[in-house]
């Protein structure tokens, strides 16, 4: 599986009324479940297989026809501009809109409302790593008339959605209506796993209010609506890779994955600087103009950039942070 960076020349992807060009970025988080990694960055810009996770999510939905794309900032917002200094990925115009208070999701959509132009758009989980077809639930949204439309698969560890099934797209996936939400309303027992990806149309902005609030709560409320009007509808998607990212664990666990899917690609930068006596295996990788010394071994590690790995130093299941020097034997350590 190839998550690098395509080229810049786009698709056209002309905008029709049942198409969706642009997206929010939900790139605020804190990311404590990450605790050192996420000391000097934001959650969605630790890099995995040396890219910031939020460039796979830009690419996923470039892919998917989006040109323009917003993300909010709040911990570390400056990392942001450092990582994207011309405020474009691909030719896709980005727009940075910083949260002083944290306003999570739903806050989070409102405060961007302005920037999305009256229509309809995606959101994008930033800590998020995926690669299932996003056409089908775009057509999905479209053809049933949802309010919001959330992706879901049938597998995972946290069934948060109880949905009624309702039968086939035209695609063949599966659709329903969401019936309950991790059991608030007391209706039924989840049954699927929520991607952090949902389609929106503008009428579902009205729903929300200014300042820090969940976009649960909304949901909840358009269930208990009776769901007139198709509100809050769903598709499942199994197709493709899906991750959530937000623990060291699960990074490390979705960068076996994808050396696995790609083993005969070079995981060392060329930048880099690797002793010609080092071992250096597993899903490991070498940022740029890291340097590993002689004897070295080095097994499941990724290095951020600038790291300096001593002589002899042994390293499995580690992640180095940028512009460290690393000495002695560890294991499962953030350094």
């Amino acid at each position: 599986m190839n998550l690098s960076a395509e080229s810049l020349d786009l698709p056209a992807f002309p905008k029709t009324p049942d198409s969706i060009t642009q997206a929010f970025v939900l790139g605020a988080g804190l990311g404590t479940r990450l605790k050192r990694l996420t000391a000097t960055r934001p959650k969605p810009l630790v890099p995995l297989a040396g890219r910031p996770l939020i460039a796979s999510a830009f690419d996923h939905l470039i892919g998917a026809g989006i040109r323009s794309i917003a993300v909010n900032t709040h911990h570390c917002s400056e990392a942001y501009a450092g990582a994207f200094p011309e405020r474009t990925y691909r030719g896709v115009p980005l727009t940075f809109r910083h949260e002083p208070v944290l306003l999570e999701t739903g806050g989070g959509i409102k405060n961007v409302e302005d920037l999305l132009g009256g229509g309809p758009f995606i959101v994008y989980n930033g800590d998020v790593l995926s690669t299932l077809p996003l056409e089908p639930a775009i057509d999905h949204h479209f053809a049933a008339g949802n309010e919001v439309t959330l992706i879901l698969r049938s597998q995972g560890e946290a069934l948060h959605i109880a949905l009624e099934e309702t039968g086939r797209t035209g695609s063949g996936f599966t659709a329903g209506r969401v019936a309950d939400i991790r059991e608030r309303l007391g209706r039924a027992p989840g049954t699927h796993l929520f991607t952090g990806l949902y389609l929106v149309n503008p009428a579902f902005l009205k729903r929300l209010t200014p300042g820090k609030a969940s976009v649960i709560p909304t949901f909840l409320e358009m269930i208990e609506e009776g769901n007139r009007l198709n509100g809050l509808g769903a598709i499942i998607i199994d197709e493709g890779e899906w991750w959530d990212l937000g623990t060291r664990e699960q990074l490390l666990a979705a960068q076996r994955r994808l050396r696995e899917a790609s083993p005969g690609e070079c995981w060392v930068h060329p930048t880099a600087s690797v002793a010609a006596d080092a071992r250096i295996t597993g899903a490991s990788f070498i940022g740029a103009g890291s340097e590993v010394g002689r004897g070295a071994r080095l097994h499941d590690t990724i290095l951020w950039e600038g790291t300096k790995i001593a002589p002899d130093s042994v390293l499995e299941n580690c992640i180095v942070t940028e512009n460290q020097n690393v000495g002695g034997v560890h294991f499962d350590a953030d350094l």
